[in-house]
């Protein structure tokens, strides 16, 4: 039998099915993993405790016949989301202590389908960044760095720690959120599927805010079909979000028939960008001609304002971002800094709890937000992403799902890129479009770059209309075979 660290969260519900396994068993394998993944830094808070707790009552209730879509799967959730009683920080000084009295929607929704929880996971502070180096807790480790490494790889950010995880089988899949790519960066760099869902299909209630038009919560898994069953049971109407979508669930599972025959695939000739490396390209070609050799048609489209996504996201993400963290003052929760006054209070504990990323993020917020700058900056972001959303809609007057790069290179050395936020930000070119446009994308790991690092090819897909995203991502992800195990795996973990 594989190894119950290595099995997909499908292989694994089968297993548990047929009685040759359990819950406890499961989650004692992960929970041991865990232990011996410490040189990784993926997670914040361990719940080991917690977690054999909660495989215990998913075997209880097998016993009794009540089975959920992830009963007693083991997964870790990104430090984003609020779990009662557990250390929720976002990766951030400033959240130093807070236990929620409540639980996000989507952590509820998944225990209510029977998964377990292993633990937190690190991540970029507040979901601000693409590599994972502006954690209070220090980087997360990509397990695919290669013994005897200068320097250990990026895992991509934000959401780094759930990548980590998921590559190193130390978790069967976790939570991550994208704002404007955390979860399909981090999958290219780390060699697993990373989904987007359309903006609106899972409730951000209880999930700490970062961009609020932009944010949202998506599964990361070691496969396609794991992500089909994750992210049926994340889904769903949310009253207590405002911007949660009233739409039916889909059975995401039964959309993989692994038939795309007479599917219209568009190509962007916009997201060929001067300079991105040959190796890129390749893949990408390869792409479209997996998907041809299985009966979809290949388009050429545009998207013309793409040019104008990154610069639009860098207005729009850190406006919303300064609102949004105007709430941690030291007051309520949290870390307090105390100061000879209100305001030195306020000024002591933003200074010491917030890290330079954030900081920056915040100070370009609030000069495009403030008197004089709106109407230059804001609004005209505002308008430009109307155009880019625009794009999109008219492409898909033509074709059914659009197939890009996921990132424009393979993970990076930890340092690289420290000292240049832009050439940083640059890592979301491909990514960002898709959050901008309240769009479902979903990552899938295609080949290897020429350094034995993973590279992936990304697929958007029209607004609630992922059945046929997940439908292409699966003859993709068929067609490319990839079954490479990073490094760390050869440890034993």
């Amino acid at each position: 039998m594989t190894e119950l660290t290595h099995l997909t969260l499908a292989e694994a519900r089968d297993l548990l099915a047929k009685g040759e396994t359990s819950a406890r068993e499961l989650t004692a394998a992960h929970v041991k993993a865990i232990e011996g993944a410490g040189e990784l830094n993926a997670l914040i808070t361990q719940t080991p405790e917690k977690a054999l707790t909660m495989a215990d009552a998913s075997d209880e209730r097998r016993r009794k016949g009540e089975v959920g879509a992830m009963e007693g799967l083991p997964i870790a959730i990104k430090d984003l989301f609020c779990t009662e009683g557990v250390l929720t920080t976002a990766g951030s000084h400033i959240l130093d202590g807070f236990k929620p009295n409540y639980e996000s929607s989507v952590t509820a929704n998944l225990w209510d389908a029977g998964a377990v929880m292993l633990g937190k996971l690190n991540m970029d502070e507040f979901a601000m960044g693409s590599a994972n180096i502006t954690s209070y807790y220090g980087n997360v480790r990509n397990p695919w760095t290669p013994e005897g490494a200068d320097k250990p790889l990026v895992p991509g950010g934000s959401s780094g720690g759930s990548a980590a995880v998921v590559a190193a089988r130390v978790a069967m899949a976790a939570t991550g959120t994208d704002t404007g790519g955390s979860i399909r960066q981090p999958a290219s760099f780390c060699g697993i599927v990373g989904l987007k869902p359309t903006y609106g299909r899972c409730s951000r209630w209880g999930i700490v805010a970062f961009a609020s038009s932009l944010d949202q919560a998506g599964p990361m898994t070691r496969s396609v079909r794991d992500a089909a069953i994750m992210l049926g049971a994340m889904a769903g109407h949310d009253p207590k979000d405002s911007t949660s979508v009233n739409v039916p669930v889909p059975d995401y599972e039964a959309a993989l028939t692994g038939d795309i025959r007479g599917l219209r695939i568009g190509v962007p000739a916009e997201y060929r960008m001067e300079g991105m490396p040959e190796e890129i390209e390749r893949l990408w070609q390869e792409g479209i001609t997996w998907l041809k050799a299985a009966g979809a048609e290949i388009v050429d489209i545009s998207l013309p304002h793409t040019k104008y996504a990154l610069p639009t996201y860098y207005i729009v993400a850190p406006a919303e971002a300064s609102s949004n963290l105007a709430r941690y003052d030291g007051v309520r929760y949290g870390l307090r800094v105390e100061g000879e006054s209100l305001d030195e209070m306020y000024e002591n504990t933003r200074g010491e709890g917030f890290g330079a990323e954030v900081k920056r993020r915040v100070l370009i917020g609030t000069y495009v937000l403030s008197a004089g700058y709106y109407d230059a900056y804001y609004n005209k972001a505002r308008q430009v992403r109307t155009l880019i959303l625009q794009d999109f809609q008219d492409a898909y007057q033509k074709v059914d799902a659009i197939l890009t790069p996921t990132a424009p290179s393979a993970a990076f050395a930890v340092g690289e890129n420290m000292d240049d936020p832009v050439q940083m930000y640059l890592n979301d070119i491909f990514t960002v479009p898709v959050n901008l446009a309240g769009l479902p994308g979903i990552s899938v790991p295609a080949g290897l770059s020429a350094g034995g690092l993973p590279l992936g090819l990304q697929i958007i897909g029209r607004a609630f209309d992922e059945e046929t995203l997940l439908r292409v991502a699966g003859v993709l992800e068929e067609a490319a075979g990839f079954d490479a195990l990073p490094p760390f795996c050869g440890k034993g973990a």
